[in-house]
């Protein structure tokens, strides 16, 4: 009797184990972000609110003050991609190459690329898809001599649109990949 009563709690407690594991494998993450840089080299600035790279007064920044220079292209830091594609097109390699060059002279530079997609989807797959975009130009970072150390990858989906609307122009900005500079 007492196997039997033994046998009867160890598959109630293996039963629920598994139903905890399910339920915890059902909830989904939104946000995928390569996790092993420290806490503080995790800041980053937001570009909406923020016109200094991380916050940080134009003296501190010094010689990397050719990021926001307007006539310089490493000013330019989105790549954008068309509808469910995540390869970088053509109008942007040079871009790319140019940022290859820029963190390949500096390596006390980060740079974390932010994917994002379009509404359009559901969040997984939106999730996929940007982490897919951030992949693609860390690849072609890393090609042009970019070590993998200096580079973080994070897909937002399309929880954090550019844009605000639902239409065919809203969706082409929101589909893209941003380059955020940290130290």
């Amino acid at each position: 009797m007492m196997a039997n009563e033994l046998k009867s709690v160890f598959r109630n407690g293996l039963a629920i184990a598994c139903l905890a594991f399910l339920l915890g494998a059902c909830g989904t993450t939104e946000v995928t972000e390569d996790d092993d840089w420290e806490d503080d080299e995790r800041q980053t600035r937001d570009t909406r609110d923020d016109a200094d790279l991380d916050g940080l007064r134009d003296d501190e920044w010094g010689e990397f003050r050719e990021l926001d220079d307007p006539d310089s292209p490493l000013s330019e830091r989105i790549v954008y991609f068309d509808f469910d594609q995540y390869d970088v097109k053509d109008d942007y390699r040079d871009l790319v190459r140019e940022h290859a060059r820029y963190l390949r002279d500096r390596d006390e530079l980060r740079v974390r690329l932010e994917g994002h997609t379009d509404e359009r989807g559901s969040r997984e797959y939106n999730v996929g898809l940007g982490d897919r975009r951030a992949q693609a130009v860390k690849r072609m970072l890393v090609l042009h001599g970019v070590s993998e150390d200096q580079i973080r990858t994070v897909s937002y989906g399309e929880e954090r649109p550019a844009v605000d609307e639902s239409n065919e122009e809203a969706w082409a900005q929101n589909r893209r990949v941003e380059l955020d500079y940290m130290r």
